[in-house]
């Protein structure tokens, strides 16, 4: 790590529990003073704490807080106000999104929700961190998957806000290129999560392994440790992109390769 991050504030929405948890593991070994979010009765505190002490690192700070209430923003981002001159890093990693089974479910206000609090809060937040902190995060990052660019189940409206996310990361790096920030998007193949199993289905993974696609599947760790690694001061030229973490499935993991391999498959 070239940048040092003892004591410097880092921001998780999101983050107890999955990648946002993961994330926050990996900024806590590198001394971070860690923030993370989570609504209310969605979180499991004294385990959270307990996964930081097992790795060494300091407890966190853990508040509840709906990314879709400005109040609550005003709140959180005040709390750490009290301790920190800036947000080192902020994380937007809460995607809530309606599942949509056909046609029948396409509901604007559905869509707009979708946004509001699977995209929105990566702009808000940082329009509210410098008018907290009197500058921008240095680092801010959002959390995006495959389903712009393909067929998901159930995954139109989650779909749709992901591809707004990374739209504006490319505009707002242009709007803040002048700005001591940088702003990424960081989209990860399928994670064994609970959001993954309410949005697909508990036997999709069950599914997967039957024709050998256990490869579309990245560890929280991996992404979190991608996410730690555009925030370490050694990638700093890298910013308004969209990277994808997938161990390079994405160009091998199709109905060619199921046809090449089809000898080791039980279909």
């Amino acid at each position: 790590m070239l940048n040092d991050y003892r004591g410097k504030a880092v921001l998780i929405t999101g983050g107890t529990m999955g990648i946002g948890l993961a994330t926050g593991l990996s900024f806590g070994r590198q001394g971070a003073d860690v923030y993370l979010t989570h609504r209310w009765g969605t979180a499991d505190e004294s385990e959270v704490r307990a996964k930081f002490q097992e790795a060494g690192c300091s407890e966190p700070h853990i508040l509840e807080a709906d990314v879709g209430h400005d109040d609550d923003t005003d709140a959180l981002l005040g709390e750490i106000k009290k301790k920190h001159e800036r947000l080192e890093a902020f994380i937007s990693n809460v995607s809530v999104a309606h599942v949509t089974r056909g046609l029948e479910d396409y509901d604007k206000k559905s869509l707009f929700r979708s946004i509001d609090y699977s995209t929105w809060p990566m702009v808000a937040y940082t329009k509210k961190a410098k008018e907290v902190f009197g500058k921008y995060p240095r680092y801010v990052i959002g959390l995006s998957s495959g389903g712009p660019d393909a067929f998901y189940k159930n995954y139109d409206f989650v779909a749709a806000s992901k591809a707004v996310m990374e739209t504006l990361c490319r505009y707002m790096n242009y709007r803040l290129f002048d700005e001591d920030i940088r702003i990424n998007v960081v989209r990860s193949r399928l994670v064994r999560t609970e959001s993954l199993r309410a949005t697909f289905g508990r036997d999709f993974e069950e599914f997967a392994e039957r024709f050998n696609m256990k490869r579309q599947f990245i560890s929280c760790e991996e992404v979190a440790d991608a996410i730690l690694a555009l925030c370490s001061g050694l990638m700093d030229g890298v910013s308004g992109q969209v990277l994808m973490v997938d161990r390079g499935t994405s160009f091998f993991d199709t109905l060619m390769r199921i046809y090449e391999e089809r000898d080791s498959i039980d279909i």
